[in-house]
């Protein structure tokens, strides 16, 4: 199953991603998290040392290789340049499996904190003024439209801050997507942009309501989130103590048992492959018509298999 976390910035949604991501680890699941966020945190929230370097490449780092890699002996996609972010798969792409003995899993995942992690990169200076940060998650939505991904198996992605995170069709990839929002009127204002831009495409949200102090907090949440409120955490020492780089014990009793209701509700969707193909292809001619076929000089509508049915079944069916 694919996670998003997203939320107004601060709101603590890189926090919850790792908090989430360790406790899928911890319980034994298959979990890969990928920090898909333009502030890189995730590696030290799950508890790189700040002095510490991630040595896996960043995805973006080598999309075209990623590029060549998933498109296999695909007859559509006749090379790298004419590949796209929303290019889906076909017949005679590479399909993956999470962790699976492949290029992908194999140059960029590092365990971090007991959790295997990969991570888009930042801007470097190269890309001030000239790129937004959408190219890089490039690497991720490719990543996403090529996985298989079977039960009982986990993708946390730690996204954007704000609306931006429905700045591309990456919003669609998800099972589920965890809107963080703290009891303020800010956070809860980006909670209704969230809300009716997934509404629009059927994307399944819930909220966790962070940083509640009290009554008060969670009356407010409940007030202007209403049923959307799936649980809510408290605030936490454990986490502060993270931050700052002290040893605290464990997690709070409050917050381990929200941390199982993101699990249990993840775990009750069930998996539409036909809804994730059907956005697939939907977002991909989209984004041909708006800039690609400009782009690559090619009508990239072609790169669409018509016979191509994702799901367990296309890792035989078209291998």
């Amino acid at each position: 199953m694919r996670v998003a976390f997203v939320g107004k910035g601060g709101s603590g949604k890189t926090t919850l991603s790792a908090l989430f991501s360790r406790h899928l680890a911890h319980s034994g699941a298959p979990v890969v998290a990928i920090d898909g966020d333009i502030n890189q945190h995730l590696a030290h929230a799950l508890g790189l040392d700040e002095d510490e370097f991630f040595a896996a490449p960043p995805l973006s780092a080598r999309t075209g290789e990623i590029k060549d890699y998933l498109r296999g002996t695909n007859p559509r996609i006749q090379s790298r340049e004419a590949m796209v972010k929303t290019t889906p798969p076909g017949r005679g792409s590479r399909l993956l499996r999470l962790l699976g003995d492949d290029k992908i899993h194999g140059h960029h995942v590092q365990e971090v904190g007991g959790v295997p992690l990969m991570v888009t990169g930042a801007f470097d200076e190269s890309d001030l003024g000239v790129a937004c940060y959408h190219s890089k998650l490039g690497a991720v939505e490719l990543y996403l439209n090529h996985l298989v991904d079977g039960p009982g198996e986990y993708v946390v992605v730690d996204m954007t801050a704000g609306a931006d995170a429905f700045a591309s069709g990456l919003f669609t990839r998800f099972d589920m997507t965890f809107l963080v929002v703290e009891p303020t009127r800010k956070s809860v204002s980006v909670y209704r942009q969230y809300r009716d831009h997934a509404a629009e495409f059927g994307i399944p949200i819930a909220v966790v309501g962070n940083k509640v102090t009290g009554e008060d907090d969670l009356l407010f949440l409940k007030e202007h989130v209403g049923d959307d409120l799936l649980a809510h955490c408290e605030q936490s020492s454990y986490v502060r103590a993270q931050e700052q780089g002290r040893g605290h014990g464990g997690l709070e009793p409050h917050n381990t048992r929200t941390l199982d209701l993101l699990r249990a509700a993840v775990d009750a969707r069930p998996k539409d492959w036909a809804a994730f193909q059907k956005h697939a292809v939907q977002f991909h001619l989209r984004n041909a018509a708006a800039w690609a076929n400009e782009a690559t000089g090619q009508d990239l509508a072609t790169q669409v298999d018509p016979d191509f049915r994702h799901g367990p079944a296309s890792l035989t069916a078209f291998a």
